[in-house]
C-alpha cells in the first residue's frame, strides 16, 4: 500500500513539473500575432466563458422581454374587448332608441289619420296565461280613459280597455277567447263577427251563407259594436271552409304581432254608435 502511495504521489509530481514547465515554456513564447501563447490560450478560454455567459443572459433578457410582452398585449386584448362590449351595447341601445323612434311616428301617422282624440300609451306588463290574453298601459282614469275604449295600433286593432285604475288599465287583447268585435269584409262589405281563440288567430262567425269571402281579403271594423271605431283594420282571411252553401269556418290572421306591441293609442272619442245607444237610453 506504501508502495502505491509513494507511486501514485511521485505521478502527481512528475505531471505537476510537466504542466509547470508547459506553463513556463507558453509564458515565454510568442504566438504569430506577438502574444504569449499562454495569455493567448488564456484570453480564448475565458472569451468562450464570456460569449456562453452573454448568450445566456442575452436569451434570458429575450425570455423575459417577449413575457412582459405577452402581458402588454394580453391586458390591450382585454381593453379592446371592454372597448367591443361597450360599442355593441351602445349600437343596441341606440338601435333600440331608433326603432322606439319609428314607432312612435308611426302612431302619430295613425293619430293624424284617425281624426279622432286619442291618447298614447305604453305598454307596461302582459297576463301570462294563453287563453285570456292581457296587457297592460301606463295610462288610467287620470288620463281619461274608460272601460270599452277601444286600444289601437299603426297596424291595426289591438283590443279594448277592460279595467282602468288611476294610474294604468288592463287592455283585453282581440285574440282573448271571451273579445269579439263586429267586422266587414272590404271587399264584398260582406258583415260578421270575428272572436277570439286564445291564440294568435281569430275567427270570422256569422257570415251569410250568400256573402263572397276569399282567402287574401281584408277584414275590417264595421263599428257596429259601439267600440271599435269604423274602418279599422283587423287582418286578413287566411282560410275559408263551407260546408255545402253554409260556411263551416272562416280563420283571420290578425293585421297586429301582439308579441312586439311597445307602445299604443287609446281612442279616447266615443262611436257615433255609442253616442247614438246613449242618445235613447236618455
Amino acid at each position: 500500500m506504501a508502495l502505491v502511495d509513494i507511486r501514485q504521489r511521485s505521478g502527481f509530481l512528475f505531471l505537476g513539473v510537466v504542466l509547470g514547465h508547459v506553463l513556463l515554456i507558453s509564458a515565454q513564447v510568442n504566438s504569430r500575432s506577438g502574444v504569449p501563447v499562454l495569455e493567448a490560450v488564456t484570453f480564448g478560454i475565458f472569451s468562450e466563458v464570456q460569449r456562453t455567459l452573454s448568450g445566456g443572459i442575452t436569451g434570458v433578457r429575450r425570455v423575459w422581454g417577449s413575457y412582459v410582452g405577452l402581458r402588454h398585449v394580453k391586458a390591450e386584448n382585454e381593453e379592446l374587448k371592454r372597448q367591443l362590449a361597450d360599442a355593441q351595447i351602445e349600437m343596441q341601445q341606440q338601435r333600440a332608441l331608433a326603432d322606439r323612434a319609428r314607432g312612435l311616428e308611426k302612431l302619430l301617422e295613425l293619430r293624424d289619420h284617425l281624426n279622432l282624440a286619442t291618447t298614447g300609451a305604453q305598454i307596461i306588463g302582459a297576463a301570462a296565461s294563453p287563453d285570456f290574453r292581457t296587457l297592460t298601459i301606463d295610462k288610467g282614469t287620470r288620463d281619461g280613459l274608460r272601460p270599452d275604449m277601444a286600444v289601437v295600433a299603426p297596424a291595426g286593432v289591438v283590443g279594448r280597455v277592460v279595467v282602468p285604475s288611476a294610474r294604468s288599465a288592463k287592455v283585453q287583447l282581440l285574440i282573448d277567447r271571451n273579445a269579439a268585435a263586429g267586422v266587414i269584409v272590404e271587399r264584398t262589405r260582406a258583415q260578421g263577427v270575428v272572436v277570439g281563440g286564445g291564440e294568435d288567430r281569430l275567427q270570422m262567425q256569422y257570415v251569410s251563407e250568400a256573402s263572397d269571402v276569399a282567402v287574401g281579403d281584408l277584414v275590417v271594423t264595421s263599428g257596429i259594436d259601439t267600440i271599435y271605431p269604423k274602418g279599422l283594420v283587423v287582418g286578413r282571411v287566411e282560410s275559408v271552409e263551407k260546408n255545402g252553401p253554409a260556411f263551416k269556418r272562416i280563420v283571420v290572421k290578425p293585421a297586429v304581432d301582439f308579441s312586439q306591441l311597445e307602445e299604443v293609442l287609446v281612442v279616447v272619442t266615443p262611436t257615433p254608435a255609442k253616442d247614438a245607444a246613449a242618445g235613447v237610453s236618455e
